[in-house]
């Protein structure tokens, strides 16, 4: 520790993150071999699959459900679903119609291109959904980024929101649990399934979260609703890729492809993570990487495909400096260097953020590696013929983009005239939405009953 230390305070280097903090002080030798064994060792499935079998948290809550204490949201037939392995080969149910988006807030005020692709696809492939307003965040960022969150407000954020995602075709005259929740935002993916353990394993811990809900009248005839499977949006991806390539109209067989996998997506509790012998021989969660694959880019490997892309939510509120150096020296450069990538691609909000918006620091210390970094689905869209401005929404990356697209055969000056010329037409007034935004809202001030509901009504 640095002599910045002093009067009780703690500054410098590791200040902010508790008196528990302490530098190292490896040497470079000693930095090297452990670098060595993350790289050697963690490569392997076999660390995972090795260890002491995990239990399977849907067999308490099935029996849970049979004993009367809770109604489980099922993933049914009207959902389409397409069945998975996840990594000790059990099967997830993923449903592919009949959905509904629980967004991102990271999503949807630093990458609206993410979420757009992805209603944008679903509209090409006629997927029925359901995109409402009623929903909140998960506050998972307030739980790992400070230590002040709490489980039994995070597990009854969680259940409240799905209880609305079963509810919600109420409002158009149809049963519920109609509408399944598709999780946009890798945090909220991983923060809900580990309540969902919680909440298993608790009986405390549902009878708190029981008292919340009944308040909200979010209960079902007086029961907690817990969901079947809790599923991602590159979860419905990975399912329907061969849909996709059906309407794939770019070539992307000359693209060197470098995929980042987020930790709260295959790190936190996975065991319900999908992994597939023709995805990287199974030694990599299948997601983002078997679309890529299908839609027939070179997916390279490189050495710190495991590592955090940096965000690590404590660290880039109390040391912006750690997560800005990680993500250049541990990913960028390396996706550059060692895998000459023409893209990164990931699948989760912070991870994207992070190694996009920060490219730009790398330039105050000579460390230029510039990366085009986007979302699976941005990708996936382009490669369907999706607007690079207009629904990818490239422009609000902070990475280069355009010599990836002219590689994609892409005419992005085209574009962005097009995009110009659009833009005066908003400003005019003359607005196109990808979403009736009179179905967004399903009850309150603002809502208009559908006309098949309003004349059943009469």
């Amino acid at each position: 520790m640095t002599n910045d230390e002093d009067k009780g305070g703690r500054a410098g280097a590791y200040g902010g993150f508790g008196a528990e903090w302490r530098p190292s002080n490896l040497t470079a030798d000693e930095a090297r071999r452990a670098t060595d064994w993350v790289e050697a060792k963690i490569d392997k499935r076999a660390l995972l699959t090795s260890k002491e079998r995990k239990e399977d948290v849907r067999d308490i809550m099935w029996q849970l459900e049979k004993e009367g204490e809770i109604v489980v949201h099922r993933v049914s037939d009207e959902h389409n679903p397409v069945m998975a392995k996840t990594l000790y080969g059990w099967d997830k149910k993923i449903p592919t119609n009949n959905l509904w988006h629980h967004k991102s807030c990271g999503q949807c005020g630093n990458i609206p291109g993410y979420p757009s692709s992805v209603l944008w696809i679903m509209n090409e492939l006629g997927t029925s959904y359901l995109d409402e307003t009623d929903q909140t965040s998960c506050t998972a960022w307030n739980y790992h980024g400070s230590g002040i969150g709490n489980v039994v407000s995070l597990a009854a954020v969680f259940l409240r929101n799905f209880h609305q995602a079963y509810i919600s075709a109420v409002s158009q005259g149809l049963p519920p649990g109609t509408f399944y929740p598709l999780v946009h935002c890798g945090t909220s993916f991983g923060n809900y399934k580990e309540m969902r353990i919680f909440l298993m394993h608790s009986a405390e811990l549902r009878a708190e979260v029981k008292q919340i809900l009944g308040k909200l009248g979010r209960l079902v005839d007086g029961k907690l609703l817990i969901p079947e499977e809790i599923v991602h949006y590159s979860e419905w991806l990975h399912v329907v890729r061969d849909r996709i390539k059906q309407h794939q109209k770019i070539d992307v067989s000359n693209i060197r492809s470098t995929v980042h996998p987020a930790c709260h997506v295959y790190k936190m509790v996975p065991e319900d993570v999908i992994y597939d012998d023709t995805v990287m021989d199974g030694n990599r969660v299948a997601v983002t990487t078997g679309l890529l694959q299908t839609l027939g880019t070179q997916v390279i490997d490189y050495s710190t495909w495991y590592d955090c892309c940096g965000f690590g939510f404590r660290h880039i509120i109390g040391e912006r400096e750690f997560t800005r150096s990680f993500a250049i020296d541990r990913k960028i450069k390396v996706a550059v260097e060692e895998a000459r990538s023409d893209v990164m691609i990931g699948h989760d909000t912070g991870c994207i953020t992070t190694l996009d918006k920060n490219q730009w620091i790398g330039k105050a210390v000579d460390k230029v590696y510039a990366l085009p970094v986007m979302a699976d689905c941005q990708f996936a869209a382009l490669t369907m013929g999706a607007h690079p401005y207009k629904l990818a929404q490239l422009h609000w990356h902070a990475s280069p983009f355009e010599n990836l697209l002219e590689k994609m055969g892409i005419d992005w000056e085209k574009a962005k005239a097009e995009f110009e010329g659009y833009l005066e037409e908003v400003k005019a007034g003359r607005i196109e939405t990808l979403y009736d935004p009179k179905r967004a809202i399903t009850s309150g001030p603002g809502y208009v009953k559908p006309k098949a509901l309003a004349g059943a009504e009469k």
